[in-house]
């Protein structure tokens, strides 16, 4: 999946498959999130918000279905 890389201090990059609506998120520590059923909308808010980390843990952490990879 294209990673698009983020200015944050939690977050890496993250990238987003539309057909299967699956958001990928790389941490800075290597650590990546694959969260499942994401509406674009969403991933286009994390990366236009200005905290990715607070947008991450406020909109998407607990609304969506995830796997660590």
């Amino acid at each position: 999946m294209e990673q698009i890389a983020l200015s944050s201090s939690t977050l890496r990059s993250a990238g987003y498959e539309p057909k299967s609506m699956t958001m990928e998120v790389v941490f800075l520590n290597g650590t990546i999130y694959q969260y499942f059923d994401v509406p674009e909308h969403v991933f286009q808010g994390l990366l236009t918000a200005p905290s990715a980390g607070i947008y991450l843990n406020s909109s998407i952490k607990g609304a969506y279905r995830y796997a660590r990879m």
